[in-house]
């Protein structure tokens, strides 16, 4: 069985590793020759919307899946004219336009922070006025990692935060005062049945996902309960096949879906070695139709990304626990260069592995928050 991906990146790569011991193989398509997943499997270099590029992709393939959301829609329904894709189109043209996503959690009964969409600096001023203040102005597309946004503090800079973003369509979204972040990482697979992981609790800096926790702390059954209802709800409404992963705001001790990813997703890699199957397993045995594995947790378990560089190796192994992923991408400020797993008994040695790790970072160079 071969499966082609959409997307070369570390999610492409940890999927074939995922995949080789269930007897898979994979072919890429990514735009940059040192994609990452270029070390895993055969690449094919070329644009998304190349349809030489996508030709090769998919020549011998059974079936095609993608790793990175921004990926034209257009490409993966020409792809599905030609071998089945998963997850569907629609979901994907979905994630790639915030108001269409925000109208989705909507149309299935979840809840939204206060928005407004804005295509003129005009109907900026109007939704400010309906909004209200602080609020945050994003990009309808193309906005990931903290890119596309400008928080509005005051009506002085609602001016700038539009040139800003290049005065593109845009969402204007009442800035909550969340009390943290969480994610719900669900599948289902082509015959419609799903399991949905436990709720992580998530850490950003400056936009990027820093940190996850899972099980989250002071976890409440009634959000594990709410998530899981909310993730089932998307599920089906776009007949979805594949993993999904729906970020929320906890606001008083309730959910408010934030955005969502229709792919593996950073907030579960703690899955490799935290939960009994990987996001990434689960993923392939969702659009092969293969049974599901199951999602029981390991341990308390957390997981640190590597941004901008790498602390010395001989460092990150030497916290209890660890396991360490790097992705064999070239430093970059911001750029995700690996994670590392720590695995423990309970929730008070999780952090305790956690404070070490953020230790070695930070000596590293790499400021870190403390656990």
């Amino acid at each position: 069985m071969r499966i082609g991906i959409l997307g070369g990146g570390q999610l492409g790569r940890m999927l074939a590793l995922a995949g080789y011991p269930l007897g898979l193989h994979f072919r890429f398509l990514d735009p940059a020759p040192d994609a990452p997943a270029g070390q895993v499997g055969e690449l094919v270099v070329g644009a998304y919307d190349d349809p030489e590029a996508l030709g090769s992709l998919v020549e011998s393939v059974d079936l095609v899946t993608y790793e990175f959301e921004n990926v034209p829609a257009g490409a993966v329904e020409w792809l599905t004219g030609r071998v089945p894709a998963y997850p569907p189109p629609r979901a994907l043209e979905t994630a790639q336009d915030r108001l269409s996503e925000k109208r989705l959690f909507e149309a299935c009964g979840i809840p939204v922070p206060a928005y407004a969409p804005v295509s003129s600096e005009d109907e900026l001023e109007h939704a400010l006025a309906s909004i209200g203040l602080p609020a945050l102005l994003k990009t309808r597309r193309l906005g990931y990692d903290g890119k596309g946004q400008a928080r509005i503090m005051d009506g002085s800079m609602a001016s700038a935060a539009w040139r800003q973003l290049g005065g593109v369509p845009c969402l204007l979204e009442r800035l909550v005062p969340f009390d943290r972040e969480v994610s719900v990482l669900a599948a289902r697979s082509r015959d419609g049945s799903t399991t949905v992981y436990p709720i992580v609790e998530n850490e950003h800096r400056e936009g990027i996902l820093f940190c996850s926790r899972a099980p989250a702390r002071n976890e409440r059954r009634h959000l594990q309960e709410m998530a899981e209802a909310y993730a089932r709800r998307v599920l089906d409404a776009l007949d979805y096949v594949g993993m999904l992963a729906i970020e929320f705001f906890v606001v008083d001790d309730q959910l408010l879906a934030n955005e969502m990813a229709p792919r593996v997703h950073n907030s579960g890699h703690w899955t490799i070695e935290g939960a009994e199957t990987s996001q990434f397993e689960q993923h392939l045995r969702a659009i092969l139709g293969l049974p599901l594995g199951e999602v029981n947790l390991r341990g308390y378990t957390g997981m640190v990304n590597l941004l901008g560089s790498l602390p010395p190796l001989e460092a990150l192994l030497r916290v209890p626990g660890a396991h360490v992923h790097i992705y064999g991408k070239a430093p970059r400020p911001r750029r995700k260069l690996g994670h590392v797993t720590v695995l423990a008994a309970s929730a008070e040695e999780r952090e305790r592995r956690l404070a070490q790790l953020f230790e070695v970072i930070e000596r590293a160079g790499e400021p870190a928050p403390r656990a």
